[in-house]
This record gives structure tokens, sequence and C-alpha cells, in this order.
């Protein structure tokens, strides 16, 4: 690979716009965040940020999915820079581990309730998808509506007393509404944080719109062969390839009650530090999952971030300013997303107006 591409290492990149189809309906607050109008509901219901992976589903276009970013030579993808020097872009430590982001960064904002399903975990991954990953994920709520009266919620882990057996009846059955009664139904509002390990049965409902970190695959096994809004579902992206009966070896059978599944899936943010011009919390770290992190800066003024060994990705949810590194200004408002490259030391932002920044970290 060519050595050319060096020199993107030592300024923040962005992205292009990276929307991707999906089997439900949303999208119309991922055009507001990023200013577009109109704000349509359809079925490119997330974004895809700094992704190195491919969509899967049938009959889409082959690279779907992959991250493009601006350079100053014109449109790059992150694949190829990430390939032509991962010690360089990504880091020592992640580039010998890896040789990969690590990692796969969402908003997705839904206007019907996603299917009932379950990803999974790195045992099952590897032994049944030949796969290094698995797919936990996280699910950080940024904004939310009411979609034909029905409040925002999401559903998450088995209630106590389901069995395999009764999950695998309802599924044969189509069941649907015995399949979400099996569930627990949690309602959320902006602010609200959850971790979706590997073989945690769940579904996001209508009206979330919320940033979704997670392992960097697109393995998602269906239980439900017709959406909600009545499209049917191909047996691939049921199954993904393994068979019904495979596919319901995904999930894991430990039930729990209500109380129970908050504590174990809910997540408090945790102040790092602050001052008078920032605000920096954590939402996802080391006591979560090493799959990945995620912090929360709300700045009003200006606030230096050093290098740690890896790339981590900047998103602008709201406001607009500057990033100062290696002595050059680069300027950025709401709906931008930014790849910082390990090789750069440290860099400054600084508000014009005052921002919420998501900051995205790869695995520790």
């Amino acid at each position: 690979m060519s050595r050319d591409f060096d020199k993107y290492a030592y300024i923040p990149l962005k992205q292009h716009s990276n929307r991707v189809w999906r089997t439900y309906g949303g999208g119309a607050l991922i055009d507001r965040w990023k200013m577009h109008t109109p704000e349509n509901d359809g079925n490119m219901p997330e974004e895809w940020i700094m992704s190195t992976v491919t969509a899967r589903g049938k009959g889409r276009p082959e690279n779907e999915g992959l991250s493009l970013l601006n350079t100053p030579d014109g449109v790059k993808s992150l694949k190829e820079l990430v390939d032509s020097n991962k010690e360089l872009f990504l880091g020592k430590k992640l580039a010998d581990k890896f040789g990969t982001t690590g990692v796969l960064i969402k908003m997705l904002d839904s206007n019907e309730r996603l299917t009932i399903q379950v990803h999974p975990d790195k045992e099952y991954a590897h032994t049944i998808l030949n796969s290094n990953f698995g797919k936990t994920e996280s699910w950080y709520v940024l904004n939310n509506r009411e979609i034909d009266g029905e409040k925002s919620a999401v559903y998450m882990g088995f209630k106590e007393g389901v069995t395999p057996e009764i999950w695998r009846k309802h599924f044969k059955d189509q069941d649907i509404e015995g399949m979400l009664a099996c569930l627990h139904k949690i309602e959320v509002k902006p602010g609200d944080a959850f971790m979706v390990y590997g073989g945690v049965p769940h579904a996001i409902g209508s009206g979330c719109f919320l940033m979704e970190v997670q392992e960097p695959t697109d393995y998602t096994m269906r239980v439900e062969k017709v959406t909600p809004k009545g499209l049917k579902i191909s047996d691939e992206l049921i199954h993904q390839g393994v068979g019904e009966e495979t596919m319901l070896e995904c999930f894991h059978y430990d039930c729990c009650s209500h109380e129970e599944a908050l504590k174990r899936w809910k997540v408090e943010p945790r102040l790092i530090d602050s001052s008078g011009s920032y605000t920096l919390k954590s939402i996802f770290n080391k006591t979560h999952t090493d799959c990945f992190g995620l912090k929360e800066l709300d700045l009003n003024g200006a606030l230096t971030i050093k290098a740690n060994g890896s790339f981590y990705v900047a998103v602008i949810y709201s406001g607009e300013g500057t990033i100062v590194c290696g002595g050059k200004t680069f300027d950025f408002k709401q709906g931008d997303e930014i790849f910082l490259s390990a090789a750069i030391d440290e860099a400054t932002f600084t508000s014009d107006i005052a921002c919420k920044i998501l900051l995205c970290y790869p695995p520790s």
C-alpha cells in the first residue's frame, strides 16, 4: 500500500454521509441532526460512522456501509487508509491485536419497532460464524418521539420463566405478541444508556434516536419473519446462513426480574472531569466492556485531548467550533463525524457555539 497516505494520519478527517439500508423504517431525526431538509422517514434509518464493515443485505450495493473520508487530495475510504499503515492510523496495540478498527459506530433512528433479535457473543461468533468479533453493542439515547401515540421504549432480556422450549414454540408459530411478552419493556428518554451483550434478546422500539457503539460485525439473528410494517425478511437475514435451530442457540436463556434487568444492562453515566468550560462524562468504559468506549463532552470553551495510543472518533451532536492539531486549525459543526488517528499527539477542541461531542473509542 502507498505510504502517500501517511500524511493524512496527522490531521482530523471528516466522513461523508454514510446512510445504510435496513429492514425497518426511520431516519427523520438523523436528517434533523444533520440539518438536512426535508426530514424523511424511509428505508435508510442508520448512519454508519468510521466503518470498515460492509452491511449485510440481500441485493444491496457491494460496499454499502464502508466509510468515505475527505482528505486534502480527495475522497478516500477509511479502510484503504487503515490498510496502508495500520500502526500509524490505529495505534500499535490495536494494529497488532486486531488489524482493524475493532469498533463500529452508528446513529439509529426508528419510526417502527425493530424486529426481535439477538447478536452473537464472541464464543458463538468464533465457533459458528468463524469471526473474531461477536456483536456486543451499546445504546445511548439522544432523542425520542412518539409514533402513533406510542412512547419510545426498548425490549431487553427474558422475563422469569421463559425457557428455550417456550421461545422455540413462539418462533415456530410466529407468535410475535407471545415473544414480546417474554421480554422486559423499558421506556427510554434522552440520556439513558444500555449495554446489550451478545446473547441478550432485544428490540428497539419506535421513536428511538440513539448512538449505537458495537463490535464491528453486522451479524443479527432475527425471530420475526415479517417486520412490524409488513416487510418479508429473507432466510439469510433471519439466521445468517446457520439454520433456524442453530440460530436459536445464539440466545442466552438466563431469565431475570425487571429490577435485575435494569441492574444488568442500564448504565449510569459517570463524571470524569469538569471546569467552567467543559464537562466530560464516561458513558461506557472498561467496567462494562473491553470492546469499546464512549465519552460525552459538553464544551463551552476549550479542552485539549491527549493521545492514548489509539485512534478515536469525535461525533458532533450539537454546536460548532474548531480543532487545533499540529499547529493547524480545522472547523467543525453539528452533524460532523471526525476520525483522529493514533498519530495525533493532542487536539484542542474549542467551541464557538456550545457543543455536545460524543467521543468514541476502540477496544481497550
